[in-house]
């Protein structure tokens, strides 16, 4: 069982951090070690200059400790190498395991969270907010801690082992400077929250630009995206700059308040040394400690800025890891064996009081095509989901190989049914590739031979790099036609025993037509085992069918077999006479074309 989210930003930096609680350690004792050396520095370079004002440093006890400091430098560098691999080696892990953590999570949900989240912003998710979460868990860290340890040894150092009056006349202007990063830092919290809202506009108006590319060209809203797009992004840089400016508001406050305490330790340390009370060495030494404030003073504006930039990434982030998973798995069986389908009373909705399917009973045999036809809008694709479980039924009951769907893993049905949508997915890579999805490990001869059954084999040879030819992002570089055989040769491809095809053959003529449901009723004479649903708005497509299902308004209007349904003259053998007329029609336009 996967660890519960946690709330807050700090909640989950807490938890982090104690998991790997080596790596930060052996960061935090190399960060002291430096920390040490270099107040040790200044301390040993005022003893130095003591040593030559007295006289008492010369010749090769004075090579000596500049050996000594170089020796120190180096050792320094070598610290600094070693927390830097062992910090961020682990700040770069949260940003992995967040990531993993979100796909797996968008991987649980139903279709329906998916219609109240938007491509775009997801993707700003994974990387702008992830990025902002895992900067917190490494810079921030590193620079709270040094800096941190750096200020306090540096203050005791100046107050202990040089002088308390010169470090409490230098520290009067560090209240003030405290407060200015109080109210900068809330300035920068609310700047990051916008730039990372706006930022996640601008991928989600990237993302559907480009994914609609060919229909905002073809209708003429290419300058208008353009506009939406450059307001977006403009929004999104002002954001950033204004977070960006308030972020440069802490180093002036740095630069007036350590201004202001190197004057005021110049006077009051002139002051003791006209008294005889401090040497110059040792304010020499002070002036140099001074020096060494100017990284804790950054690293305390770095790290309110850093840790602001991640509590808006996080706020963003966290609601989305949280969301209850919305798409159950709790079934054990596997795998499938037969397409043996059984549906009874099937009822469902997207809204309760609207139905789409209402009493549906259906039964289908192993080596049988089912054929569901009807009009737009009447639960056809609707009732694919349901088969395909990307929806579960308000009530009824769906069996597959005599097993209700919710006990069977939902593994064992992705492996059981090949899906070809209406609208085929293809990914970018080659053709050969995105047919060999369907089985791991396909030849290529058992790739060929999947797409000659799809009647797409001819075309292959005729593209650039035949089966190599990169398809482009969702295929675009293909017909309609032939994104849909791509699909179905995939279909083909697959061990998988139940066939789903939802119009996939709404793209292809009829000739390539009869030769792919020919290839699909091989397919189930040469194994048994395997079904075949097909949804159709051409009729023709049907005609083999062992049963054909006539919907309704959700409701099974007519069923039985193609010579059946055109002697009852229903709505089926109605659409029967208006396509075989319109087929017709087109036939003589051509032939008279011709």
């Amino acid at each position: 069982m996967s660890s519960p989210i946690p709330k807050t930003l700090s909640g989950l930096l807490r938890g982090f951090i104690w998991q790997h609680r080596r790596a930060y350690a052996a960061a935090a004792l190399m960060l002291s070690g430096i920390t040490v050396l270099l107040v040790w520095i200044p301390t040993q370079v005022g003893r130095i200059v003591d040593g030559i004002v007295s006289g008492q440093l010369s010749g090769a006890a004075f090579h000596e400790q500049l050996a000594l400091l170089a020796g120190v430098g180096l050792l320094v560098y070598a610290l600094r190498v070693g927390w830097r691999l062992a910090l961020f080696g682990a700040s770069y892990r949260l940003g992995q395991r967040l990531r993993v953590q979100l796909f797996e999570r968008l991987g649980l949900q139903a279709p329906l969270f998916f219609q109240t989240q938007r491509a775009g912003d997801l993707m700003a998710l994974a990387t702008n907010d992830v990025d902002a979460v895992e900067t917190a868990s490494g810079d921030a860290m590193l620079a709270a801690f040094d800096g941190t340890q750096t200020f306090a040894l540096v203050i005791a150092t100046m107050l202990i082992a040089i002088d308390w009056r010169l470090g409490l006349a230098a520290l009067l202007p560090f209240p003030f400077m405290a407060w200015a990063f109080w109210r900068i830092s809330n300035q920068v919290h609310h700047a990051w929250s916008a730039s990372l809202d706006d930022f996640g506009r601008m991928s989600r108006q990237a993302q559907q630009s480009l994914t609609a590319l060919r229909t905002v060209r073809s209708m003429g809203l290419a300058a208008q995206e353009q506009a939406a797009f450059q307001g977006w992004a403009q929004a999104s840089g002002q954001a950033a700059f204004r977070a960006q400016r308030w972020e440069a508001a802490y180093e002036p406050a740095v630069g007036i308040a350590l201004s202001t305490a190197t004057v005021a330790a110049l006077g009051v340390g002139s002051w003791l040394i006209a008294r005889n009370e401090l040497t110059v060495g040792q304010l020499t030494a002070f002036i140099l400690l001074l020096d060494r404030l100017i990284w804790p003073m950054f690293a305390a504006g770095w790290v309110l800025s850093l840790l602001e930039r991640g509590r808006a990434g996080w706020a963003r982030l966290a609601p989305v890891l949280q969301s209850e998973a919305t798409r159950s798995d709790t079934g054990a069986r596997e795998p499938v064996q037969r397409a043996e389908l059984k549906v009874q009373d099937l009822r469902f909705g997207y809204e309760a009081a609207q139905p789409v399917l209402q009493g549906l009973d259906l039964r289908l045999q192993p080596g049988r095509m089912l054929a569901i036809v009807g009009p737009t809008g009447s639960g056809k694709t609707t009732l694919l989901r349901l088969l395909l479980r990307q929806w579960e039924p308000d009530a009824g009951r769906i069996e597959l190989d005599g097993a209700a769907l919710p006990e069977w893993t939902r593994h064992a049905l992705s492996q059981a049914i090949a899906w070809v949508p209406q609208e085929p997915f293809l990914f970018s890579s080659s053709v050969a590739e995105n047919i060999a999805l369907a089985r791991a490990g396909a030849t290529p001869a058992e790739v060929e031979a999947a797409a000659r059954a799809a009647a797409l084999h001819e075309d292959l040879l005729r593209l650039p790099q035949g089966y190599a030819t990169l398809v482009g992002e969702k295929g675009v570089s293909l017909s309609g036609g032939q994104r849909q055989r791509v699909a179905i040769a995939r279909a083909l491809l697959s061990d998988a025993p139940l066939t789903l095809l939802d119009d996939a053959l709404s793209a292809v003529d009829t000739g390539t037509e009869a030769r792919i449901l020919q290839a699909l009723r091989e397919r189930r004479r040469s194994r048994p085992e395997c079904a075949l649903v097909l949804v159709t708005h051409r009729l023709s497509a049907a005609l083999e069918a062992d049963e054909i299902l006539v919907l309704r308004e959700g409701r099974i209007s007519e069923r039985g077999r193609h010579a059946d349904l055109l002697a009852r003259g229903g709505w089926y053998a109605t659409q029967w006479q208006t396509q075989q007329l319109e087929a017709s029609l087109e036939e003589d336009e051509e032939h008279g074309d011709a």
